[in-house]
Formats: C-alpha cells, structure tokens, sequence
C-alpha cells in the first residue's frame, strides 16, 4: 500500500470525514485488520479562512507549500487536498514537490463521466463557485459544464458552509435552504448536483434527489486509496 499525504484542517470537520473514508475503503478491499496508511498534516483553517477573505491566496500558499513538502519529507507517496476551495493552489502545490497530488476536479470530473449527467449544479464556497479554477477544469478534462447559484444563492451556500457546516452545525433551516437551491437550479437545466465543498456531504446527500449527486469527500477519498492500493479509479 502507498503512503498517502492528507492536507487537512480546512476544515477538521470534513478531514475527519476523509480519515474514515479512507480508512473504511482499505477495510473493505484489503479485510482483516487493514487500514489506510496515511500521514496527515492538519492545519489551522482560521488562518487559512482569514487568507481567503483577504485575497491573500499568496500567503495561502506559502502554508500549503510548507504543509506538502513536509508530508514528502515524511515519505507520503502522493498528496490529498482535503478540500475543493484549495485547489485553486494545486499548481502551486504541484511544482514545489515531486510527488503527485490526486486532483479533485478530476476525479470528480470522472464520476460525472460515468452517469447521465451533463450540466451539474456546483454547491460550494464562493471561491469555488465564482473562479474559473474548478469550473474549467471539468471542462478542460471531460467537457462538463456546470450551473451555478445567482448571487444571492451563491451568498447562502457560502454563508452555510462557513457559519455553520465548517464549525460542525447541521439544521434542518439549512438543509432544506440547499435543497430550495437545487431545485431553482433544476429549473435552469441543472441535471445532477456537486457537493463541491466537503463539508456540504453533512447536510444533503443523494438520498436528497432524483438526479446524480456527486459527493467529492467520498469521490475524492476512493481516487486517493485507488492510487494507494494500485487500483484504476
């Protein structure tokens, strides 16, 4: 089994969500005993929030960087940004370490690939909704082109994950906010949903829908133990 390099903390919430996925994925393929072997470089989101808010994607950076190339030092064969909104740094990342990072985009972007989807709605952080960072990448990699929120949709979603989802509260106020919001994307042609900020995966799931939801906390985790158990994803 590969050794995998976990950037974490952004936020604790969703990374703990990562470690069971990653570690129930190893349980179920390898049985026994087996679980993830995993080094985890958990940082702390306020900082990191703080940067955000201020543009300061720089300084960000510079925090990432550190983060990665101390996980490299620690023998991690590849790394895993356990958070979508951060990959707007993955070329960053990339260049300053030698070893791979598994893209969320793209293994989301295979997921969608392989169902009747071909205009997701994307729920996630401003950052992510609004920068042309995730939303190209789909289309660069498999053609897909997502729908997202109007302003003030963009502003709750946003408002959610960070108030809320990010410091651990989940409300039914909340949920069905998210839900009210796919429904006005369907209207627009909407015709699957990605919870494209990990935290999201704690309020609405596929259980929520008829059409496709694409959990990227759970996609990205099975592309990160596919890598580390030699396995196609």
């Amino acid at each position: 089994m590969r050794r995998l390099g976990l950037i974490g903390g952004m936020s604790w919430q969703s990374t703990a969500i990562y470690y069971r996925h990653l570690n129930t994925i190893a349980h179920q393929r390898l049985g026994g005993l087996h679980s993830a072997d995993i080094i985890l470089r958990s940082l702390d989101f306020a900082d990191i929030a703080e940067k955000q808010h201020k543009d300061d994607w720089d300084g960000a950076a510079e925090m990432l960087v550190a983060a990665a190339r101390d996980l490299e030092r620690g023998g991690a064969e590849a790394l895993v940004l356990c958070t979508n909104t951060m990959h707007l740094l993955a070329d960053r990342i990339e260049a300053a370490c030698s070893i791979p990072l598994i893209h969320i985009a793209d293994a989301t972007a295979g997921a969608i690939r392989q169902t009747s989807s071909k205009t997701p709605a994307l729920l996630a952080t401003r950052f992510t909704m609004e920068r042309a960072f995730y939303r190209d990448r789909l289309v660069e990699k498999q053609g897909i082109a997502t729908i997202v929120p109007d302003e003030a949709g963009r502003a709750t979603v946003h408002r959610i994950i960070y108030e809320e989802l990010c410091e651990g509260v989940v409300t039914a106020s909340s949920k069905q906010a998210y839900l009210d919001e796919v429904t006005r994307l369907q209207a627009r042609g909407a015709d699957g949903v990605i919870l494209g900020c990990t935290e999201i995966t704690m309020l609405i799931g596929q259980d929520d829908f008829d059409i496709p939801v694409f959990d990227t906390t759970w996609i990205h985790a099975k592309a990160a133990m596919d890598f580390a158990l030699g396995e196609k994803s």
